[in-house]
């Protein structure tokens, strides 16, 4: 499963046999609180299974998804490397399944290791990339805007969403807006034929326009 892991696809055999056994195994249901923003961190989490999302929370309550990752992705790297609480919350979107590293392990490899530490900081660097992209995209971008730029984000290669379909809440989550604006905007799609929304997918069908 590691080897898959971009992360640690260039540790040696050896490091990556050793790391194995260090790591646990977790398997959670549906709707699973992982951590909270604000946790102590213990753990990087792999995904062998399932869907999860990151989310903050302001002090009006008030929830923004930051991502959402699948199979093959990981999170929980940027605690293990600075010692500071958890900077999002994580939870399960689906039945999901992790294989955990423990911090220990993490760090001692970071130590160790400079092909995996060079790895881990283009990993970190990419993490800011999107961070940036995404303030810009609320600064910048109108709600349209950041609907259209979400369902792209979203999407696999084929223009699919599904396993499970976000939902227009979800939407409104990520991009700072209301779900009856989502759900307008939508709407409007669908009318101009630009996606198609079953009960449990969204297909974008052709580009989106730049604009509405």
């Amino acid at each position: 499963m590691l080897k898959t892991v971009s992360l640690f696809a260039k540790l040696p055999e050896t490091s990556l046999k050793e790391l194995e056994k260090l790591s646990v195994f977790r398997k959670y249901p549906k709707n699973t609180v992982l951590f909270m923003e604000g946790d102590e961190s213990s753990h990087l989490y792999i995904i062998k299974k399932g869907k999860v999302s990151a989310s903050v929370q302001g002090e009006d309550g008030r929830e923004v998804i930051l991502n959402y990752m699948g199979e093959g992705e990981y999170f929980g790297e940027l605690s293990l490397i600075d010692g500071q609480p958890r900077s999002a919350t994580v939870q399960t979107v689906t039945p999901c399944e992790f294989v955990a590293v423990s911090r220990s392990s993490f760090q001692e490899l970071l130590q160790t290791n400079s092909d995996f530490a060079w790895v881990v900081t283009l990993a970190v660097t990419q993490r800011v990339r999107e961070l940036t992209e995404s303030v810009r995209d609320l600064a910048l971008l109108d709600v349209y805007g950041r609907v259209s730029h979400a369902l792209e984000k979203l999407s696999d290669e084929d223009g699919r969403i599904e396993s499970p379909k976000v939902t227009h809440q979800d939407i409104a989550n990520m991009v700072g807006s209301s779900r009856e604006m989502v759900s307008r905007i939508m709407k409007q799609l669908i009318i101009g034929e630009y996606i198609d929304q079953g009960s449990n997918y969204i297909q974008i069908k052709k580009k989106l326009p730049k604009g509405w």
